[in-house]
């Protein structure tokens, strides 16, 4: 049976949920992004892109090319309650929904065909009660794979439906090279030297030509050229890491800067290990010095947790080992590890190598924090070290890291 996949991608995710939470934002430029100097773009609408504002562009670059702009820092939370919105509503038609990021998807609905009709119907059914229900709009493409499905997307934006017709690569022929995955600038520029700047010219190249260019990476381009790309939708992965990572404002230099942020950052990791119910074993601190080189330090610990003061501990053990007289721009905290061990961990297992009198009274303390932050938000409660504004004495762009996914277009 030939294989029936979408591809789903939010306009514009983070500004127009903008637009959508405040009228008077919209028709107008708006740019979602860090608020510090060394901020980036997450967004922009499609107001704002005809000044040439991109994701991921400087935000100080932004404001030069759209000083009329609204600029406003990421909500992060808001966009997450109206993705799993979403999203609820993809899976009421597949199962099949392998999440790219908070904004953009493949569905499998090879099998849901018989019950919601072919992939152009169930788009325009997707598209429908998408914008009926949250009010905002989605782009779609239809295709036999993965790759075809994702470049009909884009075709379409914004709030478009495209859809392949077979074969898929005499749809393909046309299209320039850069839409292909894998192909950015230089091997664009390294094809364009053997003549190629179409798909369809690259279909017909001879494979050894392009194997003794490109290697096996050479074959593949091919084969995606020529519509192959039997890869599967992979329906929601578990996150392979909880984390929580910041930009500064200033090059921060030594422990005594650098300790009060990943204090921080470890505690605010530890409240999203508990919100998911998750306790790992593996603790990473990441920095990125000034001249963007980095640098990680691991710690494994002898069984996962979830509380703050053992990963504090890991944290600045992992910091200690890593060099600190070098200027540093970003720092991050990850826990990873986590094993099927971890459903049959007792109530006071958080915290390893810590008698249970005590694991009692820090459970109980972690139950505390965690319902001040659920009310009053993140900030709400944080360690005594942090009270005299340290953790505050550089401003930051935060992301959010959960498993790695970026925000999309």
């Amino acid at each position: 049976m030939p294989r029936t996949i979408l591809h789903v991608d939010l306009d514009a995710f983070y500004a127009s949920v903008e637009q959508l939470d405040d009228p008077s934002l919209r028709g107008r430029p708006v740019v979602v992004g860090g608020p510090s100097g060394r901020g980036v773009v997450c967004a922009a609408s499609y107001e704002a892109r005809r000044f040439g504002v991109r994701s991921a562009m400087p935000t100080a670059v932004a404001r030069r090319l759209c000083p009329e702009g609204v600029f406003l820092p990421p909500r992060f939370d808001r966009y997450g309650e109206l993705s799993a919105e979403v999203f609820a509503i993809y899976r009421s038609y597949t199962p099949l929904v392998e999440p790219l990021s908070l904004d953009e998807a493949f569905l499998d609905a090879t099998r849901s065909r018989a019950l919601h009709g072919d992939g152009p119907q169930i788009a325009r059914s997707v598209k429908e009660r998408v914008r009926r229900e949250t009010g905002l709009t989605v782009s779609a493409g239809v295709a036999d794979c993965k790759m075809a499905a994702k470049i009909a997307s884009d075709l379409g934006k914004p709030d478009g439906l495209v859809v392949v017709p077979e074969p898929t690569e005499r749809f393909l022929a046309p299209l320039p090279v850069s839409r292909l995955w894998g192909v950015g600038r230089v091997t664009e520029a390294a094809l364009s030297k053997l003549g190629v700047s179409t798909i369809g010219e690259l279909a017909r190249c001879p494979e050894a030509l392009l194997v003794a260019r490109f290697g096996v990476n050479g074959a593949r381009m091919r084969a995606l050229a020529r519509g192959d790309d039997p890869r599967p939708v992979v329906p929601d992965e578990e996150a392979k890491s909880v984390g929580a990572e910041d930009t500064f404002e200033r090059d921060l230099r030594g422990e005594e800067e650098l300790w009060p942020h990943l204090l921080d950052q470890a505690e605010r990791v530890a409240r999203r290990l508990r919100e998911s119910g998750r306790r790992g074993r593996t603790v990473t601190v990441k920095l990125k010095y000034s001249d963007f080189t980095q640098v990680t330090r691991r710690t494994t610990l002898p069984a996962p947790t979830d509380d703050g003061p053992t990963l504090c501990e890991a944290v600045r053990r992992d910091l200690r080992r890593a060099d600190l007289s070098r200027p540093v721009r970003l720092t991050g905290v990850s826990v990873s590890g986590f094993g099927e061990e971890e459903g049959q961990l007792g109530l006071f297992a958080g915290a390893p190598g810590v008698a249970a009198p005590e694991q009692g009274k820090r459970a109980a303390l972690n139950a505390a924090i965690d319902a001040l932050a659920a009310r009053y938000g993140e900030r709400a409660v944080a360690p005594a070290t942090l009270a005299d504004g340290e953790a505050g004495a550089a401003p930051r762009t935060r992301w959010p890291s959960r498993g790695g996914k970026g925000p999309g277009s």
